[in-house]
């Protein structure tokens, strides 16, 4: 059953200089509420059986204007609840007129959030929504819609699909985070009601499968780094993960961003790409011949990755993905041939860092386990908290 709404003079009460407030009166399943419109009159000049000004009315266009357009804003609200079916009573009718939700769809949320993440060189953020929200448009057919449509139902029919389309279990995971943290943002901004907020009741902690070791054992790691080979495209991709071992499981964009400035009285001192974080780090011997292999007197760049030609963050980027990938494929053919049963990448080589020492026995306050996603935090434990001293022995048990 519809609302309505209608203003009227309230006689019930009359103000000190004589005068009724008008109201808003809504009438919704049997259930009457009233609203001040912040505004009286002299019950005289009021029509009561039109419920409007007479003529003769002081300011009698302005009270009219005002009718109006609080008319009006009740009529969209009742259309839009009408439309996404959801329930109101009159009650709750006034609370959303009087505290209004500016009405974004999914797609503008969306597509405003990845053009802010670009802005601000946030790429991987806005890599992430892009494939979420290629994705909801491919199960949904478009995202013309409100967050208020997305209710757990919604939700359990989008992540049926997913597993439809062969999506990994860790995937939709990050899949049901982005969207999460959208209809985060939407209620910041107000474009929906927390009150519709699904993810209470539909938790996105259980889309989380363990993830598959990625440590290879200290003679494994031994194998890859004494293979040599005539190729420099191979020898290059084995040095780097030679490098990223020795170097505190060192990321591959943050080696490609080295330069000679870097190295400080024997230490690599670097901020992390992707969280601003200082790294200082011991230099280990590994680590100082590889420096003083591919040392090029024309580049300021300790690795042939980038090079002086590379000026804008999008050929940086580029360059940086064109090689990474080169690097983890030769990789990944070496570790076949060497009868490697993990397949060999940089990240391989970040975990087998932290993996390696916690087999020799380094303390766990200084070597964190922590795998996957959170690699993160492990940069930050077992190198940004302690002391050099500490590392370097630390260090002493890689191989």
């Amino acid at each position: 059953m519809n609302a309505t709404v209608n203003v009227l003079c309230y006689k019930s009460k009359t103000l000190a200089n004589g005068e009724n407030p008008l109201m808003i009166s809504v009438c919704k399943d049997g259930k009457r509420s009233y609203k001040s419109l912040g505004i009286s009159i002299n019950p005289v000049f009021w029509d009561f059986s039109k419920n409007q000004p007479k003529r003769n009315c002081p300011n009698k266009e302005q009270i009219e204007q005002l009718i109006s357009e609080k008319k009006k804003a009740f009529s969209q609200t009742i259309l839009e609840l009408n439309t996404t079916e959801k329930d109101y009573t009159s009650d709750s009718l006034i609370d959303k007129v009087n505290k209004p939700f500016k009405l974004q769809t999914v797609g503008q949320v969306f597509l405003a959030q990845i053009q802010q993440f670009e802005a601000t060189k946030r790429k991987g953020y806005a890599l992430s929504c892009k494939q979420v929200y290629n994705s909801l448009i491919k199960f949904n057919g478009h995202l013309n819609l409100y967050f208020s449509d997305i209710d757990v139902s919604w939700l359990r029919k989008y992540e049926i699909w997913l597993r439809s389309e062969g999506i990994a279990e860790n995937t939709i995971g990050i899949r049901f985070r982005t969207l999460r943290m959208m209809y985060n943002v939407a209620i910041t901004e107000k474009f929906v009601n927390p009150e519709c907020y699904p993810f209470h009741s539909y938790k996105v902690s259980k889309l989380h499968e363990e993830t598959a070791k990625r440590a290879l054992t200290k003679s494994d790691i031994q194998k890859v780094i004494d293979y040599h080979s005539s190729k420099s495209h191979v020898q290059l991709a084995i040095d780097i993960f030679t490098f990223t071992y020795f170097m505190g499981g060192i990321n591959f964009v943050d080696i490609a961003l080295l330069t000679k400035a870097n190295i400080i009285e024997n230490q690599l001192a670097y901020y992390r790409k992707k969280t601003g974080k200082l790294i200082k780090l011991p230099i280990q011997p590994k680590a100082i011949d590889l420096i003083c292999k591919y040392q090029n007197a024309n580049s300021e760049y300790l690795f042939p990755i980038l090079f002086s030609y590379h000026t804008t963050e999008q050929q940086i980027a580029n360059r940086i993905h064109k090689v990474i990938t080169k690097v983890n494929t030769q990789l990944k053919k070496l570790g076949k041939e060497l009868k490697i049963q993990i397949d060999i990448t940089t990240y391989v080589a970040r975990h087998s860092f932290a993996t390696v020492l916690k087999r020799s026995g380094v303390s766990t306050s200084i070597i964190s386990e922590s795998l996957g996603h959170s690699s993160e935090k492990v940069t930050r434990i077992y190198l940004d908290s302690f002391e050099n001293s500490q590392i370097s022995e630390a260090m002493m048990n890689l191989l």
